[in-house]
């Protein structure tokens, strides 16, 4: 069977099996969380002023920041998905090498982050303590196979989240392009329709979730990884989110 068979094949698993679990719902804003973060560290890289994140129920988000019009709005639109998608391998990475307690400090933090710096919802603000605690628990605990199992759980979950989230994108950019998220925002700058960067993101998603399964595969082997726009003026508010995921 090829890669990308094996591939799809474990996508789809993953999105059953982990439905099946009562509260795998929880650790779906960890990929909401990453992909805010992406747009408000590239707003700040390009300097921008990032004004506050919000993280909502529906495992959406937004970002709300000033960034000057121009080419900078580009890595900034694109810089969510992406950097879920990335994120996703990095996970799986450290499932492979063993790192599993290292995976579980950047994730929790990349929630301290988010939480001292950007977000000021009531959800948000809640869901990132919660989020630190149940990870700071499992941590200290030390109980392997619990870990372990933890740290899959979280990583498959971000992993199908990563890919989910650009699918749904296409689906939103072909019957309504212009509420699109980030695509909508992208073709607003570019002039290159919402599907195209739809198709974009997914194909990168794709290309992540591949190298992401060949990570946790490897590691078999050896016995012993939402609705936006963009201000489109000098200091104007720029608004990126991921509001077309469920």
């Amino acid at each position: 069977m090829s890669r990308w068979m094996i591939t799809v094949a474990m996508l789809i698993g993953s999105a059953i099996l982990s439905h099946w679990i009562p509260f795998s719902s929880f650790f779906r804003n960890l990929d909401t969380m990453v992909h805010e973060l992406g747009h408000a560290a590239t707003t700040l890289l390009l300097s921008g002023k990032v004004l506050y994140i919000q993280l909502f129920a529906d495992h959406s988000g937004v970002t709300y920041s000033y960034i000057s019009a121009g080419w900078r709005l580009i890595p900034v639109s694109m810089s969510g998905y992406v950097t879920a998608s990335l994120f996703s391998v990095y996970l799986f990475y450290c499932y492979s090498r063993g790192r599993i307690g290292q995976g579980l400090f950047v994730c929790t933090l990349l929630a301290g982050i988010a939480l001292a710096l950007f977000v000021r919802n009531g959800f948000g603000v809640a869901w990132l303590a919660g989020y630190m605690v149940v990870n700071a628990v499992v941590m200290l605990v030390p109980i392997r196979w619990l870990q372990h199992g933890y740290f899959l759980l979280i990583a498959f979950v971000s992993l199908e989240e990563s890919v989910v989230g650009p699918l749904g994108l296409l689906l939103m950019s072909v019957n309504r392009p212009g509420a699109a998220g980030d695509a909508t925002g992208l073709a607003s700058v570019t002039g290159v329709p919402a599907p195209v960067w739809a198709i974009v993101f997914l194909i990168v998603s794709l290309l992540c979730a591949r190298s992401a399964i060949g990570y946790f595969l490897g590691r078999g082997r050896s016995g012993g990884r939402r609705g936006s726009g963009s201000g489109d003026g000098s200091g104007r508010v720029g608004r990126l989110g991921t509001g077309m995921r469920g």
